[in-house]
Formats: structure tokens, C-alpha cells, sequence
């Protein structure tokens, strides 16, 4: 996920009672004295999902995204409903630098999960959700939590077993056996560091990385930032994800190693966005790209914003071999609560689109099991499982000689690896 937006500027707060002076700062924080808490998470995309409640409200479903400064909610009616108070409005530019969103801006929220919690929290609460990410993720998302979750303690994230770890900081002070340490640049209170990569048909590069949880690509090359970087063959034109500005569009193919720090990573699916307007702001920071989540579940991270480093070492996956989709298809979901799903997309000359799938078909069964026992990340995961797999699939369409008709299709194809 990638955003332009304006930092806010948290009001002091008069007339507090008298507390310890973290208790008094902007942040997140233990409820009691203990050296760690370790709490499970959601992993849907190798997306660090966590159910927050905020100002005493149940619980909600939220992003945790080191590649965004701002807490984000997407919902305004919820919002509303939470009792959060709105001080102003704010325009926000997409990452397709030029979707102007409407957001206002909520100062003071508490934020509880359980023994954690989050203190004086600004939030920015989207006017309209543009996102919509239930459906490309299958799990309801009410918004995102960014760099307040990381800055104050170490943040451990263990993807081979959904756990997230929030260290008190004086209680971490070396460096755990087994684990790299690479120190990081926070540039807008986003990480950064600096990684090596060989590729495919262009010279080696010495790239300046952010480092994104909230996105669930591997590695993510912006051409506009260096004469270098050359897009590989093969490669493919498609939808690279979803942003504040809508569908980000460009092209993906492998890159033959990325190291990190003695780290290495063979044959990385990569994107290739676009240029947009957004292209100068990459370009100024001095970045040229991003690792996203489908690498980073390689490793077990702890993020340590206070002393400037990431420490990693690698994880059940490491040898795992990166995926990429063996169908064609971009499948999402239509309605949650029915479990039904539908083809978003259809890349021309795929399997699924050679044997008849199109855009918009709503599917039915998937290898003879109705959908409604399927969830979105098994079908991605299947689509992308064993070149020469059997996909069978019964697809809704409507007749195009009666908008009252719906005829049932049967397409069946053999998964084919494009990259």
C-alpha cells in the first residue's frame, strides 16, 4: 500500500492528571510491567491483521503497515458511531498521485488490544472507503495502524506462527542469538534500508528499500528512479494491488537474487508500476522501491525503530520458492457473509482466459466444492499451488441476449507457469 499523506500535528491535551511520563506521550504502550506480550494475528496475504477496539467500541480488524505514518480508518460512519471528534478535513493524494480523497481528522482516540494500548492516537478517518479491501482480502478491514504501533519498542513479527511480539525496550538490548542485524533510515517515520539486487537483464543495482508490511507484494521496482532498473523477461502486464488511488497497474517479473545484508533470496516475484504523478515524491526520497510482505513472511523481523535496525533471520518459508499466479484470474469477493466470489480480472492468453473465463463471471464450484467452503486466500493459493494442476471451475454469467437470464458455465484448464 503506498500513501501521500500529511502528517498531523497531535494537540496537547490540558488539565491531565499527573502520570508517568510515557503515560503522557503519544504512543503505544503495556497496560502493566511485563518485558514482553505476545498476541496472535490474522494472516491473510502474509498481512499482519489484528483486532483493535477503539474508544470502548468492539473490536475491528485492523492493517499493521510500516509503509504508512498515519493511523487510517476507513469507515465514517463507524467512526462516527465510536465517538470519534473531528477537529478539521484533509485532502489526500492516492498513490496514483492524482485521487483526491476527502478524510477529517480525529485527534484523540484510545486504542485497546487488550494488554496493549495506544494513548492520544490521531487518526484519519476517510470521508468514503475507496479501499474496499474485504474484498480483495476475504476479512473485513476497518483501516490501518502505522508507524505509532513501532516507534517507541521492538516489534517482533513471527509469520510461521502468527505472532506478533511487543518488547519493552530496556528489556531489549541485545542482539538474539541466530538473527542479522541491518540498521534502518526512518525518512517520514517510514523504514528504509539498503539492499543488493542482481538482475535478469540489467546491471546489478544498490537499492534503497521501504520496508512494507501493509503491502503484499515481494519486491517492488520504480523504473522512474534509476536508468538501471530493467524490466526482465519474461514478464507480464497486470493489476499489481489496490491503493487510496484506486488499482495500481504495471507489470511483474522475477529479479535472479536480492540480498540483504548476507541474506539471500533467488528468483523474487517483482512489480513494476506504472509512472504517475506520484513518481517525483518516490524520486526525492531517494528510494526505488519496496520489500512487501510476500518476502519479508521469508524471515522472522523484529522492527527496533529506537535503536535504528532491523534484526531478521530466516524463517520456516526461506526456502520456500516464490509464486506467482498460474491461471490468469484476480478473484474477489463479492459478498462476505454468502462467501461469494467473482473474477475481477482475466489476463489475455492465460489458461482460465484460453478456456473461456471473463471478467465478472461469479463463480460457482472450484474443482467441484461450491464456493461457499472456499476462503479467498485458498484460491489464491491454489491458482498459484503446481504447474499442471486440473482447475475445474462452474462460473454464473449474464445471457447477453436477456439481462433477466443467467447461464452456467463449466472451465476447466491446467494451471501453466508464466514467469
Amino acid at each position: 500500500m503506498y500513501y501521500r499523506i500529511q502528517w498531523l500535528t497531535i494537540l496537547i491535551i490540558w488539565s491531565l492528571p499527573v502520570l508517568p511520563v510515557e503515560s503522557q506521550v503519544p504512543g503505544f504502550y503495556m497496560k502493566r510491567a511485563e518485558k514482553k506480550i505476545t498476541l496472535p494475528f490474522i494472516d491473510s496475504n502474509s498481512l499482519i491483521i489484528l483486532p483493535v477496539s477503539i474508544n470502548g467500541g468492539p473490536p475491528v480488524n485492523f492493517i499493521f503497515d510500516t509503509g504508512v505514518k498515519s493511523n487510517i480508518f476507513f469507515s465514517k460512519s463507524i467512526a462516527d458511531e465510536l465517538q470519534m471528534h473531528y477537529t478539521r478535513k484533509l485532502n489526500l493524494v492516492g498513490a496514483d498521485g492524482q485521487t483526491v480523497l476527502s478524510a477529517s481528522v480525529s485527534p484523540n482516540n484510545h486504542f485497546d488490544m487488550g494488554p496493549i494500548e495506544g494513548i492520544f492516537q490521531a487518526i484519519l478517518v476517510l470521508d468514503e472507503d475507496f479501499l474496499e479491501l474485504e474484498k480483495v482480502l476475504g476479512v473485513p478491514i476497518y483501516g490501518v495502524i502505522g508507524h505509532e504501533f513501532f516507534k517507541n519498542n521492538p516489534i517482533k513479527v513471527d509469520y510461521d506462527n502468527g505472532l506478533i511480539t511487543f518488547f519493552k525496550r530496556q528489556a531489549f538490548k541485545w542482539k538474539p542469538f541466530w538473527y542479522r542485524e541491518i540498521p534502518i533510515e526512518l525518512i517520514g517515520n517510514k523504514p528504509y534500508i539498503t539492499t543488493n539486487i542482481k538482475q535478469a537483464n540489467g546491471p546489478d543495482l544498490q537499492a534503497k528499500l521501504l520496508i512494507d508490511t501493509g503491502a503484499n507484494h515481494g519486491l517492488l521496482l520504480n523504473q522512474e528512479t534509476s536508468e538501471d532498473i530493467v524490466l526482465p523477461e519474461p514478464n507480464l502486464e497486470s493489476s499489481l494491488g489496490r491503493s487510496l488511488g484506486g488499482d495500481l497497474e504495471g507489470f511483474v517479473g522475477r529479479v535472479k537474487k536480492l540480498n540483504i545484508n548476507g541474506l539471500n533470496f533467488k528468483g523474487v516475484i517483482t512489480s513494476y508500476p506504472e509512472k504517475n504523478e506520484f513518481s517525483e515524491v518516490l524520486i526525492n526520497t531517494g528510494r526505488m522501491g519496496s520489500l512487501g510482505s510476500e518476502l519479508l513472511n521469508h524471515m522472522k523481523i523484529i522492527f527496533d525503530y529506537p535503536r535504528n535496525r532491523i534484526l531478521y533471520k530466516k524463517s520456516g518459508k526461506y526456502k520456500t520458492p516464490f509464486k506467482y499466479d498460474m491461471s490468469g484470474l484476480i478473484v474477489r469477493v463479492s459478498s462476505l457473509e454468502e462467501k461469494r466470489y467473482y473474477i475481477h480480472e482475466v489476463r489475455e492468453d492465460s489458461p482460465a482466459y484460453r478456456h473461456g473465463a471473463r471478467e465478472m463471471d461469479e463463480i460457482l464450484t472450484i474443482n467441484k466444492i461450491p464456493a461457499m467452503f472456499w476462503e479467498l486466500s485458498d484460491i489464491t493459493e491454489l491458482l498459484r499451488s503446481e504447474e499442471g494442476k486440473v482447475i475445474s471451475l462452474e462460473l454464473l454469467r449474464a445471457d447477453p441476449e436477456d439481462n433477466f437470464r443467467d447461464k452456467i458455465y463449466k472451465v476447466t484448464f491446467l494451471l501453466e507457469k508464466q514467469l
